[in-house]
């Protein structure tokens, strides 16, 4: 049957695949046909991802992005790739005045400079193939809206929204794409940290036209076209995926 979005055939990288949008877009890509190579830092969920990948020829490697050396050895085991997903991302609530050096690197060190920095490595190691698909799991928060106590993530968003436009442009010249996801409020194991009551959570659904959070898999759907056959004239935006929320 022709399907356009079809990943039969190709292989694809994905960060932060332990839990929440990583996790689904690791089992989403394989049920329609990806061979899939998954990494994060807990083994353990790692290791229950990997279990509920379908097909086979997946592979599983640790690494923590923070250290250099766990970076560049995934680097030199992945094999060639057709798309990579940036999904490995953390959240920290903290009213601005409050915001300190070491609390804004270690956002930054995880939401931007790794996802970054691997995608650059994996590029200079010519692991991308030509006609290629890098997406980045950006965010409403910090490009299109904002919220008190939420400076430094918004901000770390918001920069991997605007480097990927110019690796877009950058990279062009080798066949590759790149491009951004923008969700609104998703549910993964960040929004329940204790640092968002129900209750909150419950008053910030009704804010969204379609009185609900998203779903992991609903955000991986989205990937999957911007890493198919589908997309192969986008590069360079911004997919804007809230429920809604924006509009109002």
């Amino acid at each position: 049957m022709y399907n356009p979005f079809s990943l039969k055939g190709k292989t694809i990288l994905v960060t932060g695949a332990s839990s929440g949008i990583g996790k689904a877009t690791a089992i989403e890509c394989s049920k329609i046909g990806a061979t899939v190579v998954i990494t994060g830092r807990d083994e353990q969920r790692l290791n229950l991802t990997y279990s509920q990948l379908e097909g086979s020829g997946h592979l599983k490697l640790v690494a923590d992005f923070k250290i250099e050396d766990e970076l560049v050895a995934l680097v030199n085991n992945i094999p060639e790739i057709d798309g990579l997903v940036n999904v490995a991302g953390i959240v920290k609530t903290l009213p601005f005045q409050f915001v300190n050096r070491v609390e804004l690197m270690n956002i930054f060190d995880v939401n931007f400079f790794s996802p970054v920095l691997l995608s650059q490595k994996i590029v200079k190691a010519r692991k991308l193939k030509k006609g290629s698909s890098i997406v980045f799991i950006s965010s409403i928060e910090g490009t299109v809206t904002t919220h008190i106590g939420n400076s430094m993530y918004a901000a770390s968003k918001g920069a991997v929204s605007a480097i990927s436009k110019n690796m877009a442009l950058e990279l062009a010249a080798k066949k590759i794409r790149v491009n951004c996801i923008l969700p609104g409020m998703v549910e993964t194991p960040l929004i329940n940290l204790g640092e968002i009551t129900e209750e909150q959570l419950e008053a910030d659904k009704r804010l969204y036209p379609l009185k609900r959070f998203g779903k992991p898999e609903e955000v991986a759907y989205a990937i999957i076209y911007l890493l198919s056959d589908a997309s192969s004239w986008v590069t360079g935006s911004n997919l804007l995926i809230d429920g809604g929320f924006t509009l109002l």
